[in-house]
């Protein structure tokens, strides 16, 4: 059966296809032993999660040669799903629980996905310069660019300016209003169709 990542990205390999299909696999066995993604809804991981992390991908589509950091990756979202789609661009995926890295790096292995790297520890002590910061839902927008300012290089090389680009649900008007002059609030829905995306957003911050 097709997976209905296919159906919003008609244009994949038969490589990214074959990562898609290993996570999908993966991740239910990974999650019996180390619980990365909640026990009701691993069932749901194909839409509320790696779909999910690929509105990123249509958003922007990173330039080759990119490099991009995940904060606070947990097992693997957005960063490894956004790597299969992007293969020319440079991912490091950050988290304070090693367990819950542990399953990204297993997974990245298993679907040969080449193009990611994996930090375990706080983003305080990485002092590597990324085109953009991704996150999904860690925390509020103005706390999480305080972090990671410093890691956002002032070099371009996308066709959006340098930033913050983080996936979040329900109305974030308030936690973004610090930020409104150099921010953009986007509906995923306008992406994807199935119901768990009604609520759920985009926020982007240029730094």
């Amino acid at each position: 059966m097709d997976s209905i990542i296919y159906k919003y990205f008609p244009g994949l390999t038969d490589k990214q296809k074959e990562s898609f299909k290993t996570m999908i696999e993966l991740y239910p066995e990974w999650n019996a032993k180390i619980n990365v993604i909640s026990r009701k809804d691993i069932e749901n991981l194909e839409i509320n999660h790696i779909l999910h992390s690929l509105a990123i991908a249509k958003f922007i589509r990173f330039s080759n040669g990119s490099r991009i950091m995940d904060f606070g990756t947990g097992g693997g979202f957005p960063g490894i799903p956004l790597a299969v789609m992007f293969p020319d661009v440079e991912f490091l995926l950050i988290d304070r629980t090693g367990k819950k890295l542990l399953v990204a790096e297993e997974i990245a292995k298993a679907a040969a996905i080449n193009n990611v790297a994996f930090k375990h520890g706080d983003v305080a002590e990485c002092k590597d310069k990324f085109d953009f910061v991704v996150s999904r839902a860690v925390m509020p927008q103005p706390d999480l660019l305080k972090i990671c300012r410093k890691n956002i290089s002032s070099k371009q090389h996308n066709a959006l300016p340098n930033g913050l680009i983080t996936l979040k649900g329900g109305d974030i008007s308030a936690e973004m209003k610090p930020l409104a002059s150099r921010s953009e609030i986007l509906d995923i829905s306008q992406y994807f169709e199935e119901p768990f995306f009604d609520t759920k957003k985009i926020a982007y911050t240029i730094v």
